[in-house]
């Protein structure tokens, strides 16, 4: 499992180390590669500007996208996604603090596989984590890799 990629696109430097530490703390030892706003995300799943020459034969196994974001946000970054033959079936969960029932709509009316409010007791998200880690990681069968299906 160390080798599939966790993307978390996550601006806020907090919520950023809390779940470094909850993943840390659920022994969960994939890379995870951490961009702070939309378009570094766009960017590093398409391989464009600094992320110009990555191996694009890897991409993250989950994506965990914040939707308040800086440049681009949460919302356009899952709608580009979805657009794109190359990364429209990566897993892409949600994961905000936002309490908007219009986002949750939103984001499963873009193609969300999955939409988590971050708890704001450390101890329940770790749980979260530990849940997601399970499924995501461990359970689900994912597609093909993205090439495959061009």
């Amino acid at each position: 499992m160390s080798d599939k990629v966790i993307l978390l696109v996550e601006d806020n430097p907090d919520d950023e180390a809390l779940t470094l530490r909850a993943l840390k703390k659920n022994n969960i030892g994939n890379e995870v590669v951490v961009v702070r706003d939309g378009a570094d995300a766009i960017d590093y799943l398409f391989g464009t500007a600094a992320y110009a020459g990555r191996d694009m034969t890897v991409m993250p196994a989950i994506i965990l996208l914040d939707l308040k974001l800086p440049k681009i946000d949460g919302l356009e970054v899952l709608k580009r996604l979805r657009a794109d033959n190359r990364t429209k079936l990566l897993p892409v969960i949600i994961l905000t603090s936002s309490k908007e029932e219009q986002d949750l709509i939103n984001g499963y009316s873009l193609g969300a596989n999955s939409y988590i409010r971050k708890p704001v007791d450390f101890t329940q998200f770790v749980e979260a984590i530990r849940q997601l880690r399970l499924y995501w990681l461990v359970l689900n069968e994912s597609p093909p890799r993205w090439e495959a299906t061009l």
